[in-house]
This record gives C-alpha cells, sequence and structure tokens, in this order.
C-alpha cells in the first residue's frame, strides 16, 4: 500500500496528475480543488493516497491532506458511492463544505456533484450524517441539529459562516447552531439566536 507520494508534478490533466518519483511516474487520480492538482507541472508535490483494485484494474487515489483522503474513504463505503463520484463529491465542494452539508442532512447541496443523483445523495447522508457531524464537531443528538429541509439548512450553514466572520471557531459556531431548535428561519435570524448560547 503506498500511503503518499512526494515528487516533481510531471503532468496533469482532466481529473488526474503524474507525480515522478525518483524516475517512476505515478498516475494519481485527484478532486480538481486539491491543492497538488493546482500547483504548475515541475513543481514538487505531495499527495495521500490510497490504492482501489478491482478485477480489470489498479487505480491511486490522491488527495492533498489526511482529512480528504479520510472523507473520501467513507464515502466509497456507501452502496452505489465509487471512487469516480467520490472524487467528483469532493472535486465540488471544500472539506469543511463536505462536512457540513452531510451533518445538517443537505442531500440537495450533494446532488451539484456531477453523477450524484437524489438517491445517492440522501444515502450517503443517511449512512454518514453521525460520522460527518462528529468530524465537523456538531452533537447529532442536540436538539434542532438536524434539519429535513434543504432550505432551512442553507440558513444554518450561512450563519456558521457568518459566526466564524465573527471571530468564533468553527465548532463553537456549529454547536450554537445545533442548539437552535426553530426551523424556517433566515440566516440573520440563526445568527442572532445562536450567539445567545455563546453567552
Amino acid at each position: 500500500m503506498i500511503g503518499f507520494l512526494r515528487g516533481i508534478l510531471a503532468e496533469k490533466g482532466d481529473g488526474y496528475l503524474v507525480v515522478d518519483v525518483n524516475g517512476v511516474g505515478y498516475l494519481v487520480n485527484v478532486p480538481s480543488n486539491t491543492s497538488a492538482y493546482l500547483k504548475s507541472e515541475g513543481e514538487e508535490v505531495t499527495v495521500h493516497t490510497t490504492m482501489i483494485v478491482r478485477e480489470d484494474d489498479v487505480s491511486l487515489y490522491g488527495f492533498s491532506g489526511k482529512g480528504e483522503l479520510d472523507a473520501f474513504k467513507k464515502l466509497i463505503t456507501v452502496s452505489g458511492v465509487g471512487a469516480k463520484a467520490g472524487i467528483s463529491i469532493l472535486s465540488s465542494f471544500t472539506l469543511e463544505q463536505l462536512r457540513q452539508a452531510i451533518a445538517f442532512e443537505d442531500a440537495r447541496s450533494l446532488q451539484k456533484a456531477n453523477g450524484i443523483g437524489k438517491k445517492s445523495a440522501e444515502r450517503i447522508v443517511l449512512e454518514l450524517k453521525d460520522k460527518f457531524a462528529a468530524d465537523a464537531g456538531i452533537d447529532p443528538t442536540a436538539q434542532g441539529a438536524i434539519s429535513q429541509d434543504a432550505a432551512q439548512i442553507g440558513g444554518r450553514a450561512e450563519a456558521v459562516n457568518a459566526l466564524m466572520a465573527l471571530g468564533y471557531s468553527r465548532g463553537e459556531a456549529m454547536n450554537a447552531l445545533s442548539n437552535v431548535a426553530e426551523q424556517d428561519l433566515t440566516t440573520e435570524e440563526y445568527v442572532k439566536r445562536a450567539l445567545k448560547n455563546l453567552f
């Protein structure tokens, strides 16, 4: 098993890199927003990798950090979500956005990723919400932590960003919002109620 590669970015294509490690070129499938993919050919890159072996193929998948790699491994445990879909999701969201969307059951947002339909998005949320809530610092048992309406979730998600802009950590913001029981609130209303939980 190859845990990570550090070498020179020899080639970059649609969704993949070729990393030259001491004269050996490793083709690595990567999300389009990972930091290694954003570098120029000839620069040094480090990618954390996992290998997937199938009957007719052996492929390497690489990520800028262990957090992305861990998220990818969790995503592909979901029935119907393969490596290609996992890469597509991680290309469409930052790690923080992904954790937030799954923890707040925002299946609609997940459908923005290429190849992810409604059923796949709902399965991802159902099977991974507790794991991603823990990663995001959310108490999934807290009242109001999980909402069924994507519009409500969007307001909560925007409120997290607003609270972080006020100087609170992501964990503090998300925990405060998880205790807001009301639904159908605007972002401003979520922020106001969350601030009460922070004092």
